[in-house]
């Protein structure tokens, strides 16, 4: 069953990412049917966003990611117990990281660029894919993936952040960071691609931070792509189940 991809193109092949100046990213995307995967990067604005503001760049993704795919998970969940009634919310959640898990093993394929450009799409990809997946399964226990509280869950789960308190924080500078960004009528408040990289590495789970460095030496990520994204998606998917199952929604 062909599954919706929010407001995002859907071409049927995958379609390697494009780059421009030092740090612009423009990933594609392609569609889930069957076995076909569809595997989408942040879209354009995001990027610029986080290039602009790359110590906050884990804030303002998780915020999209919830206005973005919020919407998504909630209707896929009610889809999903419409289709299978009596479907246990373990079993919803298996279904969601079984989806996420194999779009993360694949997600470095999504950049086509060696090099620290390349990196910090590689990274940018499989951090987006995770939060994705993240609110899937918050549906799938019960809770409302489109709620505000959504984006602090992401940054405390995927470890930007100890505790909700300090994630909340964050948010709120970020959002003040944005909107100062835009009255000023300039992208943002400085770009540093390397330090993009690291940040969104650090969101996407401690072993792909490695692929950072790894993707500048041709064939590196290649190897150590496939297994990192695994492992840290896993990861993730684990404290993800074990936060809502839990009732921790908070």
């Amino acid at each position: 069953m062909p599954e919706p991809v929010s407001d995002e193109s859907a071409p049927s092949t995958m379609v390697p990412a494009s780059t421009g100046d030092a740090g612009e990213v423009t990933t594609g995307d392609a569609t889930e049917t069957g076995d076909a995967l569809e595997i989408a990067g942040p879209p354009d604005g995001l990027w610029a966003r986080m290039k602009a503001d790359p110590t906050y760049a884990p804030e303002h993704l998780a915020l999209e990611a919830v206005r973005r795919f919020g919407p998504e998970a909630a209707e896929w969940a009610a889809r999903m117990r419409a289709a299978r009634p009596g479907i246990t919310p373990d079993a919803l959640a298996d279904l969601a990281v079984g989806r996420f898990l194999r779009r993360a093993r694949l997600s470095g394929a999504v950049s086509g660029a060696a090099g620290i450009v390349g990196a910090v799409a590689d990274v940018g990809v499989l951090a987006w894919t995770q939060s994705r997946m993240v609110l899937h399964i918050a549906a799938a226990y019960g809770a409302d993936p489109t709620h505000a509280d959504r984006a602090t869950d992401l940054l405390v789960l995927q470890k930007v952040h100890g505790a909700a308190q300090s994630a909340r924080l964050a948010l709120g500078v970020a959002v003040g960071r944005r909107r100062l960004a835009e009255m000023a009528g300039r992208g943002g408040l400085g770009v540093s691609v390397a330090r993009l990289g690291v940040k969104l590495a650090q969101m996407a789970g401690l072993r792909a931070a490695h692929r950072v460095f790894a993707k500048v030496v041709p064939g590196a990520a290649v190897i150590l792509g496939t297994w990192a994204n695994s492992s840290a998606t896993r990861d993730l998917a684990r404290r993800a189940r074990d936060h809502y199952r839990t009732g921790r929604t908070g």
